[in-house]
């Protein structure tokens, strides 16, 4: 909910008739910064963890929002960044900038709440229209096509389901699961943003030295707290890699039905073959740098 607060803008003005003598003062006497004094409004984002995810220290511990401000004339300046953007980091220093409790770092956001934070901040920026290259999963046709950011939903943490999949949350935020070929108890946690960091690097690193990707096992490595009760990271990574594929494509399925995220999904028409399709809104370079 954006803050409409006259003061907080600087544009309240007096509506009393000015006194006689100062009909003939010369413009130039109110000091230009008065008139343009302007403070960026805020909104109140709704987190899809809802906070139940944070630990006891953590400033969202059990909050259901977040606030952040208007995107400004000088964020524009941080996504055009030659050198932030060769980081890959223009979007994570927009975002982090945008946050009014400066004690809520962007690593430790959930990556479904970092999602939320981008939405509102392009909502903000550039408004609800997203106009985009949309490749038709029928026939292959490539063209442009507008989603609406105002039909973007909150998935958040449906309890009931996750029983009915025999999945428990425990007090530490984290999920428990048997796996289904192994019968071992895994205890699970979700990412934040200083995982889909580690999760890059791999990336890269897979990249450069010509070796297969890593990045299913990378990802499991990263979800993964303990194995029937056992901590050790070494011990956890060397199962992960040798884990049945029934057991590690059941993690992928449960940390999906877990994770509280944005729910991306709208419909698509396509505008060559008609076929009628729901897929996720592409965060596509054109997202947060509009045409």
């Amino acid at each position: 909910m954006a803050r409409n607060n006259e003061e907080r803008l600087g544009a309240k003005q007096s509506t009393a008739a000015p006194p006689i003598d100062n009909l003939t003062q010369s413009s130039t006497d109110t000091p230009q910064s008065s008139v343009l004094s302007f403070t960026a409004p805020t909104e109140f984002v709704a987190l899809p963890s809802e906070g139940k995810f944070y630990p006891q220290d953590h400033p969202l511990h059990n909050e259901e929002t977040v606030e952040i401000r208007y995107m400004t004339a000088k964020d524009e300046d941080i996504l055009t960044s030659k050198a932030l953007l060769k980081k890959g980091v223009a979007i994570d220093r927009l975002l982090q900038n945008i946050i009014i409790d400066k004690r809520v770092k962007l690593d430790d956001l959930l990556v479904g709440d970092k999602n939320a934070i981008l939405v509102a901040a392009r909502v903000s920026g550039y408004g609800t229209e997203y106009l985009t290259n949309v490749t038709c999963p029928n026939c292959g046709e490539i063209s442009e096509y507008q989603f609406d950011l105002n039909e973007i939903n909150i998935s958040s943490v449906n309890e009931e389901t996750l029983s009915d999949a025999n999945v428990a949350l425990t007090d530490r935020g984290t999920f428990v699961y048997t796996l289904p070929k192994s019968g071992f108890e895994v205890e699970m946690r979700l990412l934040c943003g200083k995982d889909e960091r580690t999760m890059l690097n791999i990336m890269k690193a897979s990249k450069k030295s010509e070796r297969p990707d890593e990045i299913l096992t990378g990802q499991l490595k990263q979800i993964l707290v303990s194995v029937d009760g056992i901590s050790d990271r070494p011990v956890i990574n060397q199962f992960v890699d040798v884990m049945p594929a029934m057991d590690a494509r059941s993690i992928r399925n449960v940390y999906s039905l877990a994770m509280p995220n944005v729910d991306l999904t709208q419909l698509f028409e396509c505008s060559e073959c008609d076929q009628e399709t729901t897929m996720e809104v592409p965060f596509g370079a054109t997202f947060l740098w509009p045409r």
